[in-house]
């Protein structure tokens, strides 16, 4: 697989220089437009959750790495915060289960929202902090 990589301070301000990056490198390999919308809501909310998560109160940095082939876009967020395990999200990654909107807490969706919109999660804790790995099949 080829690869891109980008390095943006972690503040939300940087986002959109990464959905931006999304676009051109998705548009260039024929993703559709939905499958870049798509992508590009998973890959802010994966770089949301590093900027809060991982940011060290603004002096952490992202590392966002773009893998890319015939078959797939792979999208790696890294963040250098505390490491993040999957299984410890519990309901973040589980259906409303019949919920109204206005008795769920703020945040805690992330990881479903990923996984609705994207074909594969993953979420890899490691010494450096935490990886989440996003991938998108080409139809």
């Amino acid at each position: 697989m080829k690869a891109v990589q980008l390095h943006i301070p972690a503040h939300a301000d940087q986002i959109d220089l990464v959905r931006i990056c999304l676009y051109g490198i998705a548009s260039k390999l024929g993703f559709e437009y939905e499958d870049i919308e798509d992508m590009k809501v998973a890959v802010s909310e994966a770089c949301s959750n590093a900027v809060l998560h991982g940011g060290h109160s603004g002096e952490g940095m992202i590392k966002v790495t773009f893998h890319h082939d015939d078959q797939a876009l792979v999208i790696q967020v890294h963040n250098e915060g505390s490491p993040f395990v999957l299984e410890g999200a519990g309901l973040a990654s589980t259906p409303l289960g019949g919920a109204a909107v206005s008795e769920l807490q703020a945040g805690g969706l992330g990881i479903y929202l990923m996984e609705a919109l994207m074909d594969k999660v993953e979420v890899f804790p490691t010494s450096e902090g935490t990886d989440v790995w996003l991938t998108k099949y080409r139809q």
